[in-house]
């Protein structure tokens, strides 16, 4: 094969993979699509899915397969993933929705740039090698830690928390196990880990079963806790009342609840019916992409000061749409903040100071910084 020919199909790919939407759709499909995942935050998600994407991308280049470099990541992964209590199967299948997405579009790509097939399917086959190796090493790591983890978790609270946890008949008769009301209502907080405080304030809250699940810390309480609970610059989310159940959902709801609460700034216990709109937003990745494609001409046409003005427009919106607020949040002169929610409005074509304007161009903006 000539070099030139294959010059031509990696810079097809690197195209492909460094498209702006191309990692939001990703993102999005999988916390669709892969139950498993759509727990863990978005930028974990994106994170981890970028070093592969680049790390395919090199390996492609090079014609070879992954370097020892590669595959110590690739460990890394399945140790946390399998930590996280994420079982393989779902990070393989959240791989694999990354894999479709960039083929069929290099697929499309390369019908308009007029690269024959054959070579699009050498370099399949090559990543395809690559990939068969990075997927090996993915599972010996994973299951060494997921065979130590289920020997050492297997204390008897944080196996009846998962069954709680995972809603329907069985969850009743966990709760009931767990000396949890099974009629009444029962609320799920989940908070980031680290909080000592927060853990064992909610220890004394008794009725309650607290664990680590997932990567995160979550209580099943039987009655709501104090909004103070988090310790001064933490959030944590709650959900609820729900019968037993009921709580697989009311996990995701908390979840969604603690998210927007760390996108908002927002401290202490935040119940989701106070971030209803951000929890929703949060969810919806794939509208996301959607703005994102929408209004990514503004974005170029701002340049350099996409970001000062994406700042500014989502600080005065969270300010009340208070300018001199704004301006102090942002350690700036409060014109500056007038002048660049102008520009924002002007090159959008976004009101913010509709309402609905207002949603979408905090949405926007967020979008753009994240």
């Amino acid at each position: 094969m000539r070099h030139d020919h294959w010059d031509s199909v990696v810079d097809l790919i690197e195209r492909v993979v460094g498209e702006d939407d191309l990692l939001p759709s990703v993102v999005g499909g999988v916390r669709t699509m892969v139950r498993e995942i759509a727990v863990l935050p978005p930028a974990d998600i994106a994170g981890h899915t970028r070093a592969l994407l680049a790390a395919a991308t090199r390996a492609l280049a090079a014609r070879r397969g992954p370097t020892e470099a590669e595959l110590s990541f690739v460990e890394e992964l399945g140790v946390t993933r399998a930590r996280q209590g994420v079982p393989i199967e779902a990070v393989l299948g959240a791989i694999h929705i990354a894999e479709r997405a960039i083929w069929s579009r290099a697929r499309e790509a390369a019908a308009t740039s007029g690269i024959e097939a054959g070579l699009l399917l050498d370099a399949r086959e090559l990543y395809d090698d690559w990939s068969e190796a990075v997927r090996s090493r993915l599972i010996k790591a994973h299951r060494s830690v997921g065979a130590d983890r289920h020997a050492g978790a297997g204390g008897r609270d944080l196996t009846i928390l998962r069954r709680l946890l995972e809603g329907g008949s069985a969850a009743t008769l966990a709760a009931a196990e767990a000396g949890l009301p099974v009629t009444g209502g029962l609320w799920v907080l989940v908070a980031r880990p680290g909080d000592a405080g927060l853990e064992h304030a909610l220890r004394d809250h008794a009725p309650a079963l607290i664990g680590h699940v997932d990567g995160l810390l979550v209580g099943v309480l039987a009655r709501t806790p104090p909004t103070r609970a988090a310790g001064s610059g933490t959030a944590a989310g709650l959900a609820g009342p729900a019968e037993p159940e009921e709580l697989g959902a009311v996990r995701r709801l908390a979840l969604a609840a603690l998210t927007a609460a760390e996108s908002a700034r927002r401290t202490g216990v935040v119940h989701v019916a106070d971030v209803a709109v951000l929890a929703a937003v949060g969810d919806r990745a794939d509208l996301a992409a959607v703005l994102l494609e929408r209004h990514r001409p503004a974005w170029t046409a701002l340049g350099a000061n996409a970001e000062p003005v994406a700042l500014a427009v989502r600080a005065w919106l969270e300010a009340g749409r208070d300018v001199t607020s704004a301006a102090e949040r942002l350690f700036v002169h409060p014109n500056t903040v007038r002048n660049r929610v102008q520009r924002f409005a002007e090159v959008t074509g976004i009101d913010p100071f509709d309402t609905f304007g207002a949603m979408n161009a905090w949405w926007l903006c967020r979008a753009w910084l994240i």
